[in-house]
């Protein structure tokens, strides 16, 4: 289709039709910047869209005065497309000046100078006063009009305004992918480091009977062996670990999941992974061994790593 315009683009989308675009499944970044120029009506107009990270949807918009009018169709749908984040959207105009226009209501000059002329007859017919130019100070007189868009040239303009969130969606989506690479390889290590937990968990109750029969030995105390062996069994189903290692490795495989779903999935993906971090928070409680309390501190740096980058997921 031709457009009245000729807009210059810095980046590039997967058409399918005149209004879709095919986007990845896979998350994206809330940091994305898009640009789009072009010439309308004589004016080059430059739409610029950029945005960082924040917990809700912050838009700010920057128009000239030729736009204010429009700025409610602009705030729509930025908002529509920028969903989360700290948005500023600019426009800017280069090309010939804005025209202001200023009329004069002609009726109104007329009634005050008359209601004024009357006044000073009747006050004081010989005062010296220069009636006309305090009509044109009076409220109302005077009306200032800005130019402003036509239907046809505002239509061209709000192209372009889509054209700069398509390629702020492009920039979204290539960083979201580096985002999801990133991620995922802190979330695969976690599952590796669970490995080694549950490989180090095999040994660990031989490892704690032994420990506390060599403790009761050097107190040289007497114990009965069945009451012993009694509560060993209780102290070690305090210390077992088995469902905490299912539930963390069920929340790494949803995490990758959710990672690869279309819509925007930055809250989800913070709320699974502050339920990691409260199974190995537990796992650390229970584990009561030195080499898999080290490799859960391995795990939680991992984590951290991983709810850093979340941040920036939309």
């Amino acid at each position: 289709m031709r457009r009245a315009f000729s807009p210059v683009c810095t980046w590039w989308v997967v058409p399918i039709g005149e209004a879709g675009y095919i986007w990845p499944h896979m998350i994206r970044s809330m940091t994305g910047f898009g640009r789009a120029e072009g010439v309308v009506h004589d004016r080059k107009f430059t739409v610029e869209v950029r945005s960082l990270n924040s917990k809700q949807l912050d838009l700010f918009l920057k128009l000239p005065s030729l736009l204010k009018d429009r700025e409610n169709e602009v705030r729509q749908r930025v908002g529509e497309r920028v969903v989360r984040g700290k948005a500023e959207v600019a426009i800017g105009i280069e090309g010939t000046q804005l025209v202001k226009r200023t009329t004069f209501d002609k009726e109104l000059v007329q009634a005050y100078h008359t209601e004024l002329k009357a006044i000073r007859d009747q006050v004081d017919p010989n005062a010296p006063t220069d009636l006309f130019a305090q009509v044109l100070r009076l409220p109302d007189v005077t009306n200032t009009s800005a130019e402003r868009l036509n239907d046809a040239e505002w239509t061209a303009v709000f192209a372009l305004v889509d054209e700069a969130l398509r390629g702020f969606d492009s920039f979204r989506t290539a960083e979201g992918g580096r985002l999801r690479t990133e991620i995922a390889a802190r979330v695969a290590s976690i599952s590796t480091l669970l490995e080694q937990v549950g490989a180090a968990d095999k040994g660990r109750a031989d490892r704690t009977r032994e420990r506390l029969l060599g403790k009761l030995a050097d107190l040289g105390a007497r114990v009965d062996n069945d009451r012993f062996e009694q509560e060993l069994i209780f102290y070690l189903e305090k210390m077992d670990m088995t469902e905490e290692m299912v539930r963390l490795r069920s929340h790494c495989t949803y995490f990758i999941e959710t990672m690869d779903q279309p819509e925007a999935q930055g809250r989800k993906l913070g709320f699974i992974a502050q339920e990691m971090g409260r199974e190995i928070n537990t796992l650390g409680s229970k584990a009561n061994d030195a080499a898999i309390q080290q490799v859960v501190v391995r795990m939680k740096d991992e984590l951290e790593k991983v709810k850093e980058q979340v941040l920036n997921v939309l």
